[in-house]
């Protein structure tokens, strides 16, 4: 007799207490095996794809897509101990115990059916309209077609085609990272909606959703990003078009596109636009008081708001800049990727000095134990570096960088970025660093007094490399010149061993050979 089993959202690790359900992978009815992903969630840190532990037939789900649950709430309910065909399905009611992506059981890959209304014809399946040669129709009403109804494609292969009668499942071919296919749920179909003349080119499932909510046609928008990406950019600027009589809603600006991470900008002389979800009159305000629209704190907004206030309320910090010549450091690269082999990035080269430069002053490697009044050196670097995203700020962990060579880390960081450029980093991936790179010259600026990752104990900002008149050999001439930056606790150490970190970084940074020296 079948047993109904109820899955609650799991500890996703790191502290995190609760996720947003972003898109459901399953509908009820739906037969479901051990370690399916069942619903995609989005964390304060990452988003996340959930497995289900048990297999057997969905009876429920708890929760609409844009709902946040606390951990340990349910998110669905299994009915495990019979397949759907009626015969003995030993084992799927014991759950493997995973609930993370990666963690899966190591059983074969399994087709996936589907609950479909009873028919109301009478006719037999063989001769439903639509229903490919084979299909047979079981008592309980699930409707199981030859394989699946496509040709079933094992992990690492290729991609799965839909069945003659348009039912969009799909076989899994694994479990981990890269190894899995979705189902197309509401219209979704995988990483683009479609558009009459072909896929709309959208990735990311949250600009999907606030197309969704704001009920904005995303087969009318043009992107602005790569191959005509559609972006959140994008969307907004839509829904500031509508808001201020554009008829049109074309893709955004580049010349107004903002900041990545921050509000669209408006035209000069724009009104400022309300959410459409929000009343005429905003925010309440008494007489001359102006009115707003509220905007949530939660998910990584929020996070980062928790972080960084908590930062300021507790660490001591100061900062001290530098300007250094960073001509020889680009011309070394240079020479460095024309001998072949694969390329070293900027931001490699700046981690190993950093490394370098920890390895002589370990005091900024440390955290702050207030209880034990106690500074904690710690012996590895986990190097954060600052990555700005459309979901907002994350900081990805490069771990034991002080072990790695610039192509050993220029691989990591290349990793990195694009996790976090798709929404797939893991939380670990985003905790446990002891120090943090800022490369905030990517947005075009030469300084800024960034706030520390706590409970890390210092961050190196770094500016924009550009060409300015620098006293070069007791010439005046023209180089290529950078801004660096250390926040630093002052618990933790004194000006005179921030000034001699940032020292170091600096000569390394105008001479590269310095650096020989310490390997």
């Amino acid at each position: 007799m079948a047993q109904v089993l109820e899955f609650r959202l799991p500890d996703l690790g790191e502290g995190l207490t609760e996720a947003m359900i972003v898109r459901w992978l399953v509908e009820v009815g739906e037969v479901v095996v051990v370690d399916q992903l069942v619903v995609e969630v989005e964390t304060a840190k990452a988003m996340v794809d959930v497995p289900c532990p048990y297999g057997g037939v969905v009876t429920a789900r708890f929760g609409e897509e844009g709902a946040e649950l606390p951990v340990g709430a349910p998110l669905l309910t299994v009915a495990v101990g019979a397949s759907a065909d009626g015969e003995s399905d030993e084992g799927s009611d014991e759950g493997s115990g995973n609930v993370l992506v990666g963690y899966g059981t190591g059983a074969p890959p399994a087709r996936r059916r589907r609950v479909r209304p009873p028919d109301t014809t009478g006719a037999p399946a063989s001769r439903r309209p639509g229903t490919p040669p084979g299909t047979r129709v079981e008592a309980d009403g699930v409707t199981v077609a030859p394989n699946g109804g496509r040709d079933l494609t094992r992990a690492g292969g290729g991609s799965a085609a839909p069945s003659g009668d348009g039912d969009h499942t799909v076989t899994e071919g694994g479990y981990g990272p890269g190894t899995h296919t979705r189902r197309p749920v509401n219209g979704d179909h995988g990483g683009a909606a479609t558009r009459g003349d072909g896929p709309v080119p959208v990735i990311s499932p949250l600009v999907r959703r606030l197309a969704r909510e704001n009920g904005v046609d995303l087969r009318e928008l043009e992107g602005s990003g790569p191959d005509g990406l559609i972006l959140r950019a994008d969307v907004e600027y839509a829904l500031r078009a509508a808001a201020t009589g554009h008829a049109r809603m074309p893709a955004a600006d580049p010349l107004l596109a903002p900041v990545v991470g921050h509000g669209p900008v408006a035209p000069l002389g724009a009104p400022l636009s309300r959410s459409p979800q929000q009343p005429a009159n905003g925010v309440p305000g008494s007489a001359g008081t102006p009115h707003g629209t509220r905007v949530p704190l939660r998910g990584i907004r929020g996070a980062v708001a928790d972080k960084l206030s908590r930062s300021r309320r507790e660490i001591p910090d100061a900062t001290c800049w530098v300007d250094a010549d960073a001509t020889e450091l680009m011309r070394a690269r240079v020479r460095m990727n024309d001998a072949g082999g694969p390329k070293i990035s900027l931001i490699a080269l700046l981690a190993r000095i950093c490394t370098a430069a920890l390895a002589r002053h370990p005091e900024l490697n440390s955290t702050v134990d207030m209880e034990a009044r106690e500074v904690v050196q710690l012996d590895q670097v986990h190097l954060g570096f600052a990555a700005q995203t459309e979901r907002g700020l994350v900081v990805p962990v490069v771990r034991d960088a002080h072990a790695r060579d610039a192509e050993s880390l220029s691989a990591e960081f290349a990793r990195l970025t694009e996790a976090a450029r798709t929404g797939t980093l893991t939380p670990r991936e985003l905790t446990g660093g002891t120090f943090t790179l800022n490369n905030y010259g990517v947005f075009g600026v030469d300084g800024s007094t960034p706030i520390i990752n706590h409970p890390e104990a210092a961050m190196l900002g770094v500016g924009r490399i550009a060409p300015k008149p620098w006293v070069h050999q007791g010439e005046l001439a023209v180089r290529q010149v950078v801004q660096l930056s250390l926040t630093f606790d002052h618990r933790v150490c004194d000006g005179g061993t921030a000034g001699g970190f940032l020292r170091y970084v600096a000569d390394c940074v105008e001479q590269p050979a310095v650096l020989l020296r310490t390997l």
